[in-house]
């Protein structure tokens, strides 16, 4: 085997190793509200707070806002609506197509085991997540030509945790 191809059968590994958490599971494993809704929420408490307060400069913009000039911009005060962060993660929970998200009911409370030292954690995310090495998974990382488990099913985490008599 030549260099080239035994470093790219070595990219090939790591990268398959080290495959990401799906998008939606972040923010419910960490316990942190996506950037977005964490921006939104620090914007209307800085619009709420320039209200209050007559004498500064930029109320006039907030309240009587100028004409739109460069439609690439979007300024604060386009969208003055509160937003209630909790609602709003709850709904893009729900709406996300997640796979396991029965495993995470309400995703705005820390998930059970949260505590746990990071060598239990790791783990443990990898289950709900459907991210940890089973058959399923490595033939779709293309690590192996098959995804059967020894006793015939596809080799899925669910599958070995739920049915498989192996």
């Amino acid at each position: 085997m030549g260099k080239a191809t035994s470093f790219v059968l070595i990219t090939l590994v790591v990268t398959a190793i080290l495959h990401s958490t799906p998008l939606p599971w972040l923010p419910v494993l960490s316990n942190i509200e996506l950037p977005a809704l964490r921006r939104k929420a620090a914007t209307d408490k800085l619009a709420e707070k320039i209200v209050k307060h007559d004498s500064w400069p930029i109320q006039p913009d907030i309240l009587n806002p100028p004409l739109l000039r460069l439609t690439s911009r979007k300024p604060l005060w386009l969208d003055l609506q509160p937003v209630d962060i909790k609602s709003r993660c709850r709904h893009n929970w729900k709406s996300a197509q997640v796979v396991n998200s029965h495993l995470a009911c309400n995703p705005m409370i820390r998930q059970p085991g949260f505590d746990l030292p990071r060598q239990q954690w790791s783990p443990l995310n990898r289950f709900r997540t459907e991210q940890r090495h089973c058959g399923a998974c490595r033939r779709k990382w293309r690590l192996t030509d098959t995804d059967l488990c020894p006793c015939g099913e596809t080799k899925t985490m669910s599958h070995i945790v739920e049915s498989c008599p192996d």
